[in-house]
């Protein structure tokens, strides 16, 4: 493991390099000083979401979602579980593909809920469909 890690700020978007023997120690963003981990999936959009999938050197989780899809509400309560599980290995975040229609369609989303998980900018693993928490969880730590 590298010595320390890039983690992109889910409040500020500012780029923090955080040792990598802290990172489960509850660091704070150099920048607002939020927690730059907060067990619970971050709301990207447009304007972040290439800061946050090309700066990070944590894999991030993305759940493309709507306001208006039942399995997308179901699944939202376990995603957030998943979150306060994965987190600090793993950067769940939600993009509402309603108000974001660009980035649904840039990355190519047919369905929702679908998940996509990506390392250093590159997408690595895809999932359609509502899952459970500890479905999330396993699925996400097979694939890396």
């Amino acid at each position: 493991m590298k010595e320390s890690v890039h983690v992109v700020c889910p409040h500020c978007d500012a780029v923090n390099r955080i040792p990598s023997r802290r990172i489960g120690g509850a660091p704070k963003c150099g920048q607002c000083h939020g927690a730059l981990f907060i067990a619970r999936p971050a709301e990207l959009n447009g304007h972040n979401v290439d800061r946050h999938l090309e700066r990070s050197d944590i894999p991030v989780l993305i759940d493309f979602w709507a306001p208006w899809c039942g399995p997308c509400k179901m699944m939202g309560p376990e995603f957030e579980l998943a979150a306060a599980e994965l987190e600090p290995r793993v950067r769940l975040v939600r993009i509402n593909t309603d108000a974001e229609e660009t980035l649904g369609k840039r990355f190519g989303i047919r369905s929702i809920p679908t998940l996509a998980l990506f390392e250093q900018g590159r997408e690595v693993a895809r999932q359609p469909g509502a899952m459970r928490a500890p479905d999330i969880i396993r699925w996400v730590r097979d694939e890396l």
